[in-house]
């Protein structure tokens, strides 16, 4: 093509050229024959004019004739600046022909071919005032579009990844929970019916919350993480958090719940709540390996919420970065995971108007999750969370 583009305009410029050339000759060069003829006849006319005696007659016409002999030069001179003139103004016509119309054109056949390409990346340069600005202006839109809608598209590839990724994860955690309780009732751990019926309860209730969660795993399937539903409510959070720990400790032991001796009513989805309890839970068991302590403090107009654990705790350097997606710390050993389970507390902490931080202590790790207490949520940015002493 762009060979094409080239023999184009060099057959145009030679066809130019030879056309010129032909004028100027055509121009510059008189009659030979008609010349000599001229000359003859002023010759003839002077010898006779000589002989017949009448000199002043000869050189008015001598002086005549080269007066016309001049105006002819004259003529052809300014014939040949003429025609130099046209032939310049046909070569000055060329030239803008070719920047005006052939050099963008052939930018924009160079531009469609990188687009065909997949390149999106190189602008296209826009000159509004050859013919072509306003096409190569749309051009560039056109790229420019076709870029942000790519990007917009690998960055909902990537969430909803992490999406199915996430529900994913939240499924073993209840599972894990019926397990347990299964275990129990094996063990003949019910010892007495209402053990036994509460073992069942918790295991029908977290066959209800895995199907939930695989509800919301096929509904968010080409989700975002914007949209994975949290539906807040007012929540006494004390006899929430009472029972959710007697629910996950499912009689090990393990976990210690201060009473707070208060009560606090926030804006929070249960069933999230829960997920977020759950997760911190699972990762003391699978990290710290040690026994977790849970207690409610009030500071003003604030809740804390605070689990703790008494293992090695997360290296200095990791903290920083616990909570980004699929990151895990460089301590984790063999232990298997995703890196998602602090990721969707700070998630889910967030959409409920909440904050989260986590600190190393001397014997362990600490996650401090810290609610406006209703109806104060308007303040929940300003609040300043104190470190566990």
């Amino acid at each position: 093509m762009r060979a094409r583009y080239w023999m184009t305009i060099g057959a145009f410029l030679l066809l130019l050229v030879l056309v010129s050339a032909l004028a100027l000759q055509m121009i510059g060069t008189a009659d030979p024959a008609e010349q000599q003829a001229e000359q003859v006849v002023f010759i003839n006319e002077l010898h006779q004019l000589i002989r017949a005696g009448e000199l002043e007659k000869a050189n008015a016409a001598t002086e005549s004739y080269l007066n016309e002999s001049n105006r002819q030069a004259v003529s052809r001179q300014a014939l040949l600046l003429l025609g130099a003139g046209c032939i310049a103004i046909l070569l000055a016509a060329a030239l803008v022909l070719y920047m005006t119309v052939l050099r963008p054109f052939h930018k924009l056949e160079t531009f469609a071919a990188r687009i065909a390409t997949g390149d999106f990346d190189l602008p296209l340069q826009v000159d509004r005032s050859n013919y072509f600005g306003a096409f190569t202006w749309a051009f560039d839109c056109m790229r420019r579009e076709i870029k942000n809608a790519r990007e917009n598209e690998a960055r909902a590839v990537e969430q909803n990844k992490t999406v199915i990724a996430t529900l994913s994860h939240d499924i073993k955690t209840p599972i894990a929970s019926i397990l347990t309780y299964a275990e129990g009732l094996e063990a003949n751990m019910d010892a007495s019916p209402e053990r036994r019926a509460r073992y069942l309860s918790v295991i029908m209730r977290k066959c209800s919350e895995v199907a939930k969660l695989t509800d919301d795993l096929f509904l968010h399937a080409i989700s975002d993480m914007d949209r994975l539903s949290v539906n807040c409510e007012t929540l006494e959070l004390t006899a929430f958090v009472e029972e959710a720990a007697r629910e996950l400790d499912a009689a090990r032991g393990e976990l210690c719940l201060s009473a707070p001796g208060f009560q606090a009513e926030i804006a929070a989805d249960p069933k999230r709540l829960l997920q977020i309890l759950e997760n911190l839970v699972a990762n003391a068991r699978k990290y710290a390996k040690s026994k977790m302590d849970l207690r409610l403090e009030l500071h003003g107009d604030t809740v804390l919420l605070r689990f703790r654990d008494y293992g090695p705790g997360i290296p200095d350097a990791d903290l920083p970065f616990v909570f980004d997606r699929f990151y895990r710390g460089a301590n984790v050993g063999k232990e298997a995971g995703s890196g998602l389970g602090l990721f969707i507390v700070e998630y889910l902490t967030e959409a409920m108007h909440g904050r989260v931080q986590i600190e190393n202590l001397s014997d362990g790790c600490c996650v401090t999750l810290a609610f406006p207490i209703l109806p104060q949520m308007e303040d929940a940015e300003k609040t300043a969370y104190p470190r566990l002493s």
